[in-house]
């Protein structure tokens, strides 16, 4: 009986693989590590750059950080923010998606086309019109403005677009022919079906909004109205003492990549599977 040959090539190239995607994974995570590690060491630990774990733990960096500092309201706020434009851009993206794909629209196939086609203009060039607008509507420095201006979401249009044309014809056929309405179809049939894009946009659309800067930071002024990011900086720069207290900006700085650390970790196989195969379940 012959003994099956080994394929050493392929176990050699598939060690390499591996040694390579380990080291750049050791390279990415090496920032946050260094950030944890060091939110538990005092001050002079810290710039101390001959020991890398902290001689004796400082917990009460985090104590202090949640019970004397604002960012605990810089989380609620991004929380918050995050969550109601989560809700607006389903509503928005999911009426509009299934107009420009099931709807006999004149036009649609152009008017789905010129939408995409904003998503190629660099977000910096809206900035001031965006801004003109807010401040005649008067929702400058308000929960209000940071909402709606982040409303409609191009790459959710895009997204939910590729799931509802894998969405068999068929089906929303016989629906109306059981005399199903077009809002009953989108929320009992699309939706159901489609159901790993919506979360996939759900999660995409959370991290943006909690990690955004720039804009925030351009429409707001007030810092009980800052959201993380923009936390971080008053932290850092306009927080006084705080400024050189580096272990309390390292815990602060770890608190805040925390949930989003927790949500991809807990998500990441409906991510890739919304993006993969088209978010679409038979």
């Amino acid at each position: 009986m012959t003994r099956p040959v080994i394929p050493w090539a392929r176990i050699i190239r598939r060690a390499a693989v591996h040694v390579v995607l380990g080291f750049t994974c050791c390279v990415t995570a090496f920032p946050f590590l260094w950030m944890a590690v060091s939110s538990l060491k005092t001050r002079e630990e810290v710039m101390d750059t001959a020991s890398f774990l902290p001689s004796v733990p400082q917990f009460g960096n985090y104590l202090s950080i949640l019970a004397d500092s604002p960012v605990p309201r810089y989380l609620a706020n991004s929380f918050f923010v995050s969550l109601a434009v989560i809700a607006i851009q389903l509503v928005c993206c999911a009426l509009f998606t299934y107009a420009v794909a099931f709807m006999k629209v004149k036009g649609r196939n152009m008017l789905f086309r010129l939408v995409l086609f904003t998503y190629m203009v660099p977000t910096a060039v809206t900035y001031i019109p965006c801004y003109i607008i807010l401040s005649r509507m008067g929702l400058l420095d308000s929960y209000q403005g940071l909402i709606l201006s982040n409303g409609v979401s191009v790459f959710g249009i895009f997204l939910l677009h590729q799931a509802f044309e894998a969405v068999p014809m068929e089906t929303i056929e016989a629906a109306r022919m059981d005399g199903a309405g077009h809002l009953s179809i989108l929320t009992r049939i699309i939706v159901p079906m489609t159901r790993p894009s919506f979360m996939t946009f759900i999660l995409l659309s959370f991290i943006n909004t909690y990690n955004s800067y720039m804009w925030p930071s351009l429409i707001t002024d007030s810092p009980d109205l800052s959201l993380i990011s923009q936390g971080l900086r008053r932290f850092l720069y306009e927080g006084g003492a705080y400024g050189t207290q580096w272990s309390l900006v390292m815990a602060a700085g770890t608190v805040a990549v925390l949930p989003l650390l927790a949500v991809f970790i807990s998500a990441w196989r409906l991510i890739v599977r919304g993006i993969t195969d088209f978010g679409c379940k038979g």
